[in-house]
């Protein structure tokens, strides 16, 4: 199975929420809510240690042992190692939205041997034999700094996948501009662009989607919902976005975009959901799911006709480009 071929088109399972992004979930409620992806045809299914401290590779992980691995594609992430914390106080680590004990901490390492650590313990985590997509996380956020990150932690994961380690590589990133460096410098197969090309923001569109387009590098776009403020037929005005509150520029052009779409029949998630998708640079879709219900609405919003109207009536009124 190439992992690259077999996600292209697909839906693809954020697992954060595995972690307790938000609010703690029981091992009960995380098996159902994986049984359902798995029966809803759900194949490609993406994590991180960051998300939980270690805690949503540890229960994907064991829910995957239970299935077939040719049948499923699994990516990580590297960039952030977890070591123990010498005298942990019992506290959570909701400075990050993990509802976890905060028994470890991030350790930031670019290094080739920080590389290789990471994968290691993540398949440690896992329980696997092994990952088939890793991308460096964030590298934007490096204290050493982008270019240094992407120059120690690039070349390490070639390496990694010329051993056959891992099938496929790649960085994964808010940062149009960190994704755009990473390209220019290195072999990659696959970016993870969340947030940056959505049905509200088509940031990515100028210049990274086309240079994917050009070095044969896919695009899996996650955070399609920015935030959640595409998540409801109604956009909010007291949502969230990203980190803070909802810039009112952007709540109105979200109200803008939801009376489009109420035009055509079409609720404003589903249209979130299947935009990206439409672009040739783009293979597959992420979108987190913590609760049950999550599994069959996004599974039935991207059964939905969508009419070719409504994209060409969104680009009459400049809300997405032409």
């Amino acid at each position: 199975m190439n992992a690259l071929t077999s996600i292209d088109g697909r839906l693809g399972f954020g697992a954060a929420g595995f972690g307790n992004l938000f609010a703690e979930r029981s091992e009960e409620q995380v098996r159902q809510i994986a049984e359902a992806a798995w029966d809803a045809g759900m194949r490609y299914f993406d994590t991180a240690p960051h998300y939980g401290l270690g805690l949503s590779e540890r229960r994907l992980g064991a829910f995957l042992a239970t299935k077939p691995r040719e049948e499923f594609v699994l990516s990580t992430k590297v960039g952030r190692l977890l070591t123990p914390v010498s005298n942990p106080t019992g506290a959570l680590d909701l400075a990050n939205d993990f509802h976890v004990p905060a028994d470890h901490e991030r350790v930031q390492d670019y290094t080739a041997g920080g590389i290789r650590r990471s994968i290691e313990d993540s398949l440690e985590r896992l329980g696997l034999d092994r990952i088939d997509i890793a991308y460096l996380h964030d590298p934007d956020k490096a204290e050493i700094g982008l270019d240094a990150a992407l120059d120690q932690a690039l070349p390490a994961l070639e390496q990694l996948r010329d051993e056959g380690i891992v099938e496929a590589v790649g960085v994964g990133s808010m940062s149009t501009a960190a994704m755009v460096a990473a390209v220019r410098r290195a072999d990659l197969d696959v970016l993870m662009c969340a947030g940056r090309y959505t049905l509200l923001e088509q940031g990515a569109a100028a210049e990274l989607l086309p240079l994917c387009l050009e070095r044969d590098v896919r695009v899996v776009t996650a955070s399609i919902f920015n935030s959640g403020l595409l998540a409801r037929a109604t956009p909010s005005r007291s949502g969230r976005y990203e980190y803070g509150a909802v810039p009112p520029e952007l709540y109105e052009r979200a109200v803008a975009i939801a009376a489009v779409c109420a035009r055509h029949g079409v609720e404003l998630p589903t249209a979130a959901l299947q935009y990206t998708l439409r672009h040739p640079a783009v293979a597959a879709v992420v979108v987190g799911i913590s609760r049950l219900e999550q599994v069959a609405q996004n599974n039935e919003r991207m059964a939905v006709p969508v009419p070719d109207r409504l994209w060409s009536d969104l680009a009459a009124e400049g809300l997405i480009p032409a």
